[in-house]
């Protein structure tokens, strides 16, 4: 099944895009193509989805915590534009998507902006919406905003501001928001405020932003920060409310990880001691430079993310996405075998027990009415196994699919990603469909060629990591010219050049 015109031609505006900006990328863009065209020989992607929208092309940074914590009044600060309203209350609770804009303006446009449109981290988030509060999808503005500023530090990156978190009040579909903001984002900002620093006050919160990360993989890109550090410079022991905090974070499991304390000298509260003022500025400034170099650092980070994303996703289609469609294979066949024997079981019992009850035997022969005339007839004879074979070709084809219907439902309760079910449906579908003998146990489109083909993409991924090696660092040590990624990308043209192969071709 190829792609469908809408998304050749998104894809084909990206890759432009990224021939300018960084052209390694347009490599990584041919090799979720191939990706996209295994899984959707496999069903499961339809002709309108792309592994590529998955990915946010754009650096990502967002920032989370809770209410009164000081994120908003960060970002203006950072931004130098008052973009954020702030305040000790709520006051904003829709997710916040900040990019560039040449305007001398700020603009702020409905969440229906990021929904339809691929370039965005939050494409077709209105789908996991519904997903999770069924119906919900369509109040994407309440949801969701988009918001332009013509700061340079936004050129090139996407900022995202939650609003207060809470989780007791939290809706679901909130919830479902941040972590697939905390899945797409290249750094996330956890902010805590330094007037409630007990693990009491914030219990749920830390167990939504804490504990839900310090196992995943790309853990590392979580920086907490205690903000308003300030207000404890009236206390006896400020450093008191620092072991607090992170007592606090301890408990939830993260033993270890970047940790920031700052405060805002503006917007702050005036702290009289000179000493200890200095102090306070002193260690703000550190921390606030640390994570301004982590910021500054996330378009290098985008894009080592972006390619072990590509390897990432071949491995969970090969192993992930195939084992559960064999494992669905396995179960729909158990299933069907049972059923046709429990059927076709009671079908001849009750064949038996009718034809003894009215004394058609006659010891072993079967002796039934009107059968010589039929037999005689060549025409009535077809006809009568015409008829068996489709009443026996009707029960096997309602079994396969009622046995396929409880195998999907018994393999997707296992399955915790129900934004991913749609596509094991559809997988499901193609591998039941009528003329599929259930005795065949690989799964429908898959063949040797895919294999080799993501043995294939998984080793380019290891490819393009070393092209941005070759960019960003030099581990022998050698004084060299530093290439430009699109040098780099110059030299493999040629290979890069070539087109995938097409299904039914030999390559």
């Amino acid at each position: 099944m190829p792609e469908s015109d809408s998304v050749h031609n998104r894809i084909n505006n990206l890759e432009q895009h990224l021939k300018e900006e960084n052209p390694v990328l347009v490599d990584v863009i041919r090799g979720f193509r191939d990706l996209d065209l295994v899984s959707r020989r496999m069903g499961f992607f339809s002709k309108e989805q792309s592994h590529a929208f998955s990915v946010p092309w754009w650096p990502l940074i967002s920032v989370l915590g809770v209410y009164s914590s000081g994120k908003s009044t960060f970002i203006n600060r950072y931004l130098n534009y008052n973009l954020q309203d702030t305040g000790n209350q709520a006051v904003d609770d829709k997710f916040t998507v900040i990019c560039f804009s040449d305007e001398d303006r700020i603009r702020q446009l409905p969440g229906l902006a990021l929904d339809a449109d691929p370039r965005f981290p939050l494409y077709k988030i209105t789908e996991a919406i519904d997903a999770a509060t069924p119906g919900e999808g369509r109040r994407v503005d309440a949801y969701l905003q988009l918001k332009t500023c013509p700061s340079e530090k936004l050129r090139g990156n996407i900022i995202i501001d939650s609003p207060g978190f809470d989780a007791d009040a939290q809706r679901t579909a909130t919830l479902s928001i941040t972590r697939h903001i905390l899945d797409l984002s290249d750094l996330v900002l956890v902010f805590f405020d330094a007037r409630h620093p007990e693990s009491g006050s914030m219990s749920d919160t830390l167990e939504t932003l804490v504990k839900g990360t310090i196992h995943r993989n790309d853990s590392n890109k979580f920086l907490y920060i205690l903000n308003q550090i300030d207000m404890t410079a009236r206390e006896d022991n400020p450093e008191q409310v620092f072991a607090a905090w992170q007592r606090a974070l301890a408990q939830k499991g993260m033993t270890a990880g970047q940790c920031f304390t700052i405060y805002d000298p503006e917007a702050g509260m005036p702290i009289e001691d000179e000493g200890l003022r200095e102090r306070f500025l002193r260690k703000r400034d550190t921390d606030v430079a640390g994570i301004q170099e982590r910021i500054e650092e996330v378009r290098v980070a985008r894009a080592y993310r972006i390619v072990g994303m590509l390897g990432q996703k071949a491995s969970v289609l090969e192993t992930d996405v195939y084992l559960r469609i064999q494992a669905f294979l396995e179960n729909w066949r158990r299933r069907v075998c049972w059923l046709n024997c429990i059927f076709f079981g009671l079908f001849l019992a009750c064949f038996l027990a009718i034809t003894l009850w009215a004394g058609y035997w006659n010891g072993f022969s079967l002796k039934l009415p009107y059968m010589d005339v039929l037999m005689a007839n060549p025409l009535g004879k077809w006809t009568l196994a015409a008829f068996l074979a489709a009443l026996l070709i009707y029960i096997h084809m309602r079994v396969r699919r009622w046995a396929g219907k409880q195998a999907t439902r018994k393999i997707l309760a296992g399955i915790d990603e129900t934004e991913g079910h749609e596509n094991y449906i559809r997988a499901f579908n193609k591998n039941t469909r009528w003329w599929r003998s259930i005795f065949r146990r690989k799964p429908a489109g898959w063949s040797r060629r895919n294999t080799v083909r993501l043995a294939k993409l998984a080793s380019d991924a290891n490819g393009y990591v070393q092209k941005l090696n070759d960019v960003y660092a030099n581990p022998a040590g050698k004084t060299q010219e530093k290439k430009a990624p699109e040098e780099i990308a110059h030299e493999d043209s040629k290979v890069c050049a070539e087109p995938a192969v097409e299904p039914g071709k030999t390559g």
